[in-house]
């Protein structure tokens, strides 16, 4: 237990029960839909990333009052008893406050205390968003985001990100060499809260509407799976990758450690998807739900009748879903930063464009090492390891 002083308050940082820091997280992700509180953050998600030691913690003021928690996830270092700490997409704060930085120190010493040698964490805030229509007339030879005048930016974050910079933190690398960003920095956000069905509907391109009938009239048939079915999705995953050209390096048995972790936590957490056509399934996709929120995970199809359009159906059919019961934002996760139509990784920036939606730039994440240069030198070390694993 850690305590610092502030002239009128006494702050806390106490190690929580897994169910007192479940509950909490529990109750913040019900209040807000924007992300301030993500699945990355609950307690199933250590279960489901083996090689790490999870440890719940929480702020607390001298009432008694919580105000803030984190998942640490400890790595290691092979050979030595020192580790590497990880707080994905959190901790779960209020980063307005002008106690940020009591509330970060109280962590960092926690965590040098805990045999430390550096700490990653990733704020969940907003710092630029860019609508559909904006992109969409940016698009051209060599564009990128960043030439595009956002939408919106975010005070908050671009204060946190100069607070960080000040105390020594540093930026992840965007080219996920040499320690880049586990998470995405460019997610897709599709707004749902205030908005009827017909309103979502109307707000998809033609394209996306055609697509759509064309797959009821084919009789594309999606349908909510169980376990039993995720073979069968990790087979059109291997398809996926090898077609499209990338390796998400997940076995099946991590999907299915996924799927009975997030869902003991809470029932219809993690939702497997399948668009099903003359008794064959061309698509699965997974949904994950926390509170006012849910995130389009990990997609997957196969290469043949890909006219009968069984992505679109899907991800129809999983907004509906969502929609339904009550969430404000559907995340369909990253995207990549081109607007590039000859460069192929546009295709995925172009398809979740056309739901209407906007692409949110996270903070990112930012590592610390905890001073010494013996500690610097493990911070190289682990992140020549995690590159190689």
């Amino acid at each position: 237990m850690v305590q610092t002083s502030q002239p009128h308050r006494a702050l806390e940082l106490r190690t929580l029960p897994r169910e007192r820091y479940a509950a909490y997280v529990r109750t913040r992700s019900t209040q807000d839909g924007s992300g301030e509180v993500g699945f990355l953050q609950c307690p199933s998600w250590a279960d489901v990333k083996e090689g790490w030691r999870p440890e719940y913690l929480g702020w607390f003021d001298e009432a008694g009052s919580q105000e803030g928690a984190a998942l640490v996830l400890f790595r290691q270092m092979p050979g030595v008893r020192r580790y590497f700490a990880y707080i994905p997409e959190g901790p779960v704060l209020d980063w307005a406050t002008p106690e940020v930085g009591a509330r970060l120190e109280l962590l960092l010493d926690h965590l040098r205390d805990a045999g430390a040698f550096a700490v990653r964490m990733g704020p969940p805030l907003t710092y630029r968003r860019w609508s559909a229509a904006t992109l969409k007339n940016a698009v051209g030879p060599g564009r990128r985001l960043g030439d595009v005048l956002p939408d919106v930016v975010d005070p908050l974050a671009a204060a946190v990100a100069d607070r960080l910079r000040e105390a020594g933190w540093r930026r992840c690398r965007e080219d996920g060499q040499g320690g880049g960003d586990a998470q995405p920095r460019y997610v897709f956000e599709m707004p749902l809260g205030g908005r009827k069905l017909e309103d979502v509907w109307s707000g998809l391109n033609q394209e996306w509407r055609r697509n759509i009938k064309k797959a009821t009239k084919a009789d594309v048939e999606s349908v909510v799976g169980d376990n039993s079915c995720l073979p069968a999705f990790y087979a059109l995953l291997q398809q996926t990758e090898q077609r499209d050209g990338f390796r998400l390096g997940r076995s099946l048995e991590y999907f299915e450690r996924q799927y009975q972790a997030l869902n003991a936590e809470e029932p219809g957490r993690m939702r497997l998807y399948l668009a099903c056509h003359e008794g064959e399934v061309l698509a699965a996709h997974t949904l994950i739900t926390l509170g006012r929120r849910a995130w389009y995970l990990t997609g997957a199809s196969a290469g043949h009748r890909r006219e009968v359009r069984p992505s679109n159906a899907l991800q129809w059919r999983m907004i509906r879903d969502a929609h339904a019961r009550g969430v404000v934002t559907y995340d369909m996760r990253g995207v990549p930063d081109t607007l590039d139509p000859e460069v192929r990784a546009f295709g995925l920036m172009r398809w979740k464009l056309g739901t209407g939606g906007r692409v949110a730039e996270t903070m990112g994440e930012w590592e610390l090492p905890l001073q010494g240069a013996v500690n610097k030198t493990l911070h190289r070390a682990m992140h020549v390891y995690l590159t190689r694993r």
